[in-house]
This record gives structure tokens, sequence and C-alpha cells, in this order.
């Protein structure tokens, strides 16, 4: 128990990075997404190639050799600076599951029901008046489910970050490990236990858009 209360402590200074990375990374994978998915759908055929060559490099490379490119062979190779490691890794795990939840919303807005544009064809509505009230709507409830199952993969990606010397949940773990070695499992378990924690609400939050999901799509 007295370990617990000591180590509880130190972990707990890496939640500010943790969450933060979190939420950042979010914001801009969920920016992506919809850049990229709409970008898939495309007439423009250079746009949609472009796209796809985006999705399917991050999404058929691992996260942490995105992670290290861009922390040591962006700078070296093309001389550009990405700020500092917070933003790598936000940039990193943005662009890493923006690939992923592009193919949500490009599948999500491809499964409305092609009745759906075709009624708000006859009412004389245009293409961008179908999609906004139409199309989107509807797809962007089906995408819910998938997009807090993807935001709870990127809160287990954060603690990638301490690869490139954030201080992380997982850093000061690492570092309370190396110095009493003993202690490992009780560290790595409270570590677990932290990631849990954060999770649930995510988790709750998931389940919320099942059910909002479940309400259907119109046919």
């Amino acid at each position: 128990m007295n370990a617990i209360i000591e180590i509880t402590p130190q972990l707990a200074r890496g939640l500010g990075i943790t969450i933060s990375v979190l939420l950042a990374s979010a914001v801009f994978a969920y920016l992506m997404a919809f850049i990229a998915g709409l970008c898939r759908l495309s007439k423009n055929v250079f746009i949609r190639k472009f796209t796809g060559f985006y999705v399917e490099v991050f999404r058929g490379t691992s996260l942490i050799v995105q992670l290290f490119w861009l922390y040591y062979a962006v700078p070296m190779l093309f001389g550009i600076e990405l700020g500092s490691n917070w933003w790598i890794g936000v940039i990193a795990i943005g662009l890493n599951y923006g690939a992923y939840l592009s193919e949500v919303v490009r599948g999500s807005i491809l499964s409305v029901a092609e009745g759906q544009t075709e009624a708000a064809t006859a009412l004389n509505m245009s293409s961008f008046q179908r999609m906004r009230l139409i199309i989107f709507p509807q797809a962007v409830r089906m995408m819910l489910p998938e997009f807090g199952n993807y935001t709870i993969q990127m809160l287990k990606g954060t603690s990638l970050v301490s690869l490139i010397g954030m201080n992380d949940i997982l850093y000061y773990g690492d570092i309370i490990r190396s110095s009493n070695l003993s202690q490992a499992p009780l560290v790595y378990f409270l570590v677990l236990v932290f990631y849990f924690i954060i999770a649930l609400p995510l988790i709750a939050l998931t389940r919320k858009g099942e059910s909002i999901s479940k309400k259907g799509v119109a046919s």
C-alpha cells in the first residue's frame, strides 16, 4: 500500500501531457478524417488519388515509424522543423488515425440509401444542399461508434510519445521502474489503471454513440 501511495502521484505528473496529446490528436484526426473522406468522394481524379495515397501510406505503416520519421527524418532530410515534441506527437497520431477515420467517413456517406439522394434531387436541391441537409446528418450518426472506438485507440497511441522524450504517464512509469526494477509489476499495473480511468469517459461516449447510431438511417 505504501508503494502505491508513493508511485501514484509520480505517475499523475504525466496526466497533463497524456490528456492534452489525446485531445489535440483527436481534433486533428477528426479534421483530417472529414477532409480526406470527402476528398475520396471527389469527382476530381487528382484529389482522389492524392488523398488515397495519404490514406494508404498512413494506414499501411506503423505509427511508431511515422512518429520517428517526423521526429528524426523530416528535419534531417528536408530541414523542416515541425515544432516541439508535443506537436510532433499530435501530428503523427492525428495523421495516422485520421487516415483510418477517413474511411469511416467515406463508407458512412456511401451507406446512406440512394433513395435519399434521389428524393432530394426531386426536391430540386443542389448537391451541396443534399450533402448538408440529407446525406451528412445521417452519415454522421453512423460514424459515431467508430469515432468513439478510434478515439480510445488514440489514447493507447499516446503512450508512444514517451519514445520522443515527452513526460507522459508511461515516461514516468519507465523512470520509476528503471530506478527500482522490483517495482516494475506494480508500476505497470498502475499505469494500466491510469489509462483505463482516462478511457472510461470515452467508453461511455462510445456507447452513447452506438445508441444514437441504432436509431438508424432512413431508407
